[in-house]
């Protein structure tokens, strides 16, 4: 079980397996959040506890939410509006150093073209 919380432990998010990859993206709220996104499905993903404590921003198109700790304020995941949407994303630095260096880390260019970079 890996987990993932906040400084003061209000929030976790736990999941079975690490994750193989992380994205580095530089779109304007990523890197002023300073984030590492791991994507799983919502499926694979339990927040504990369930009624967690947190506050939701949405930006622009808002497609997605945007979570953080009502107490510490640590950006912990975000989920889709769409319901279908099968992605949701989990900020990989409140997880164990070790788990997200075992991972592979992608430059995603958010600013400008979508892409990722690698």
């Amino acid at each position: 079980m890996i987990s993932a919380s906040c400084h003061c432990g209000a929030v976790c998010l736990e999941i079975e397996e690490p994750p193989s990859e992380v994205t580095d993206c530089n779109c304007s709220i990523c890197r002023r959040y300073g984030v590492l996104w791991a994507y799983y499905s919502p499926r694979q993903v339990r927040l504990v506890p369930s009624d967690a404590p947190t506050d939701v921003y949405m930006w622009d198109d808002r497609s997605i939410r945007f979570h953080r700790c009502r107490a510490c304020g640590c950006v912990s995941h975000w989920t889709a509006v769409d319901a279908g949407r099968d992605r949701m994303g989990i900020n990989a630095r409140l997880m164990a150093p070790e788990v997200v260096a075992r991972a592979r880390t992608r430059h995603l260019d958010g600013a400008v073209t979508e892409r990722y970079l690698d």
